[in-house]
């Protein structure tokens, strides 16, 4: 079993934040269109839809930061 260095997790980490924010997307989306749409819930995805890329900005900051030269 190979073990992982810190880049490989911490981009694994990445690909699963991105695809739990293009699923809250999506989820957000049909329930927008629906007009069964709970506002309450719309509102709470889009909270967690919002940490979520923080912290995805996070992990890429860490994997690819910037150098000033």
């Amino acid at each position: 079993m190979k073990v992982m260095n810190q880049d490989e997790l911490l981009m694994a980490q990445l690909v699963e934040l991105k695809r739990q924010h293009r699923a809250l997307d999506d989820e957000i989306v049909a329930l927008t269109e629906s007009s069964l749409g709970d506002q309450l819930k719309i509102k709470r995805l889009k909270k967690r839809k919002l940490h979520l890329k923080d912290e995805i900005s996070r992990l890429e900051d860490k994997l690819y930061p910037d150098i000033i030269a």
